[in-house]
């Protein structure tokens, strides 16, 4: 394990289930064609206020983890200051290597994964994204999210000595070594402290259906390569049996959102992270959201779940700087 674990950091049974909302909020890029250096154009944050509008609605106050091609444009951050003035969201670090300086490292699959690049290259690209954001922002970031969800075995020291305390990257119960990433398997799917004093604030990957407690040991199986050959995923989902979901309206159903939710609180889950990418509000960016129609559902979806989750739920909206000091502080009320 990357990140060496302290201790949990499990809110007990009284903690009303808390939800934080991080956004990648990052350039536009063909996510299926070779990585490329020069891909830089920022015109989804342009579209950031579309999401931003149901948050003050339902006063949350998200989190926008942002890289060098956002930190750097002056129109990107002319959007973000703004919310960020009003405290209506927090700013935070996110490192795409290939479009991050310095120049040092090959652009390709393996060393688009921050932790993958030598510890010498991941540490000057954080510490001259950091000062970008502190430039244009005014603020020093302490939230980390690695592109790609690619923390490494330097991470953590790195994250310690440029003054981050809060991680987000860690996806539960997910591998992404076929594509040459890091094995979050082995990781909490609460919140933990790490050797470094760093916390680690999971996103919130769960399992559904019937077999969903033995999910964490039945679904690698599954999921392996005889796994997929045979769609033993894709069956044991249509029979109700077990599925992986995760809290994000990115490729969810308003149905998936809330199944997966409801199951959690059920296994005394209270802590919980939506995420997406800022370019799905860009018709056309990503793969889910191609249209105009696409981009109306998918901010349907992201309110009435916000809606859902406070009011059939009884739950409550932190900032992720915020449920770090209540979990930090023990803070269960």
């Amino acid at each position: 394990m990357d990140f060496p674990l302290v201790r949990r950091l499990s809110p007990s049974a009284n903690w009303r289930p808390t939800l934080c909302v991080v956004i990648d909020t990052e350039e536009e890029f063909d996510w299926s064609a070779p990585f490329d250096a020069g891909a830089t154009t920022t015109r989804n944050i342009e579209c950031q206020h579309l999401g931003q509008a149901i948050f003050d609605r339902h006063g949350v106050v998200p989190t926008y983890v942002i890289d060098y091609p956002v930190a750097a444009s002056a129109e990107a951050r002319a959007v973000l200051q703004p919310f960020l003035a009003a405290g209506r969201c927090e700013i935070g670090a996110h490192l795409h290597p290939w479009v991050n300086p310095p120049d040092d490292t090959p652009v390709d699959d393996y060393h688009s994964y921050p932790g993958n690049l030598p510890a010498h290259s991941e540490r000057q690209k954080l510490s001259n994204l950091a000062q970008c954001i502190e430039e244009g922002f005014g603020h020093r970031p302490t939230i980390y999210k690695a592109g790609r969800y690619g923390v490494g075995p330097a991470t953590l020291d790195i994250l310690a000595d440029l003054g981050f305390r809060i991680d987000v990257s860690v996806v539960p119960h997910t591998d992404f070594r076929a594509r040459l990433g890091p094995d979050f398997r082995g990781f909490p799917d609460v919140p933990f402290e790490t050797a470094k004093g760093i916390m680690a604030l999971p996103l919130s990957v769960g399992f559904v259906g019937a077999l969903a407690d033995r999910g964490p040991a039945i679904y690698p199986i599954l999921s392996g390569k005889s796994g997929l050959r045979l769609h033993l995923p894709g069956i044991v989902s249509r029979l109700k049996l077990l599925e992986r979901l995760r809290l994000s309206p990115e490729g969810h159903s308003l149905d998936d959102l809330i199944r997966q939710t409801r199951s959690a609180i059920a296994r005394g889950q209270r802590f919980f992270m939506l995420t997406f990418h800022s370019s799905s509000l860009l018709p056309g960016a990503t793969s889910y959201v191609r249209s105009q129609a696409d981009r109306d559902a998918f901010l349907a979806t992201l309110d009435r779940f916000i809606s859902v989750f406070q009011e059939e739920y009884d739950g409550r909206f932190a900032a992720v700087s915020e449920a770090a000091r209540m979990l930090a502080n023990k803070d269960h009320s």
